[in-house]
């Protein structure tokens, strides 16, 4: 099949994908905020406020009303951009700069938004305040051991990033039936982490509103269990797409793209296990704290 070349009004043929009108980006901008809003309104203070004023809230169907229509923009969306690249051959050389350029711009925001995260862990568990006692972690919490079901989550997460690094390689070679493999283990290795992590929060014995370690630690690692599980829906849609022979060895930057943020969703898990579940739980903790004069003295002051 010859490569479609798109033409301008001067008709002469460019590489620039010109994208026409979609509704897509505007629908899931008032979907995301739609869902924003509706967890805001069951949030501790304002369910109460609420229902203090007469306001009964159908919970839980508003969020995941908001949830819903994220999906369906979602699916239309990508079905758009798989038809420009499958059907239209608009993804030429030129056009998948921009696309990787924007990939990593937007794995770059995702850094940033784990990284306040772990500011807020560090800045608690270096300078434990007096609203814990100076004690990190706080008395009283529960710690869950890092080598025990953390560290298989963490084998789980890695295994995953094997996988996904053999079916780009056999993406590269040409042999769509060992990518297939390789997707569908890594999809199955991300539904086995998630599940893992549900089973593990409802016997952590942690109370999201405990206190500042339990805040972090369910912050922190719940946004990374929601990536992983987009991932393993860009994933699964890879890998249905490898079904369909979408992809060749010069043009998968569908899958590429899932590649990368697969990667940095393993990236982010490492820190997660060695900053929130050994080091912030074992390495250096006691009940003296972290800086036992800084402490002592400051314990003396509040005496006085």
């Amino acid at each position: 099949m010859a490569e479609h070349i798109e033409y301008t009004t001067t008709g002469k043929p460019h590489p620039y994908h010109l994208v026409r009108p979609s509704i897509w980006p505007m629908a899931s901008a008032f979907a995301g905020g739609f869902f924003a809003l509706t967890m805001l309104l069951y949030f501790p203070g304002y369910k109460e406020g609420l229902a203090a004023g007469g306001t009964d809230l159908p919970f839980p169907w508003l969020p995941l009303l908001g949830a819903l229509s994220i999906m369906v923009c979602m699916f239309f969306w990508w079905k758009d951009v798989i038809y420009e690249s499958v059907i239209e051959k608009a993804h030429t050389k030129i056009a998948e700069i921009g696309l990787r350029f924007g990939m990593m711009l937007f794995i770059a925001s995702e850094v940033m938004f784990f990284f306040a995260f772990f500011w807020a862990f560090f800045a608690s568990a270096f300078f434990p305040g007096a609203g814990i006692g100076y004690v990190w972690p706080p008395e009283g919490t529960h710690i869950i051991p890092p080598f025990e079901l953390p560290f298989l989550m963490t084998m789980i997460l890695l295994l995953s990033g094997c996988t996904v690094t053999w079916a780009h390689h056999a993406i590269l070679e040409g042999h769509n039936d060992q990518v297939a493999k390789a997707l569908g283990l890594t999809v199955l290795l991300g539904v086995v982490f998630l599940c893992f992590q549900v089973y593990e929060y409802a016997h952590a014995g942690l109370g999201f509103t405990e206190n500042v370690y339990t805040s972090a630690f369910f912050m922190a690692t719940g946004f990374h269990g929601f990536h992983v599980f987009v991932g393993t829906v860009f994933l699964y849609v890879c890998w249905r797409r490898t079904k369909k022979g979408h992809f060749s060895p010069k043009h998968h930057f569908g899958f590429e793209a899932a590649a990368w943020y697969w990667h940095f969703v393993d990236v982010v898990w490492l820190f997660l296990f060695v900053a929130i579940y050994w080091w912030g739980n074992t390495i250096g903790v006691d009940h003296t704290g972290f800086f036992p004069d800084f402490v002592s003295g400051a314990t003396a002051a509040a005496g006085h």
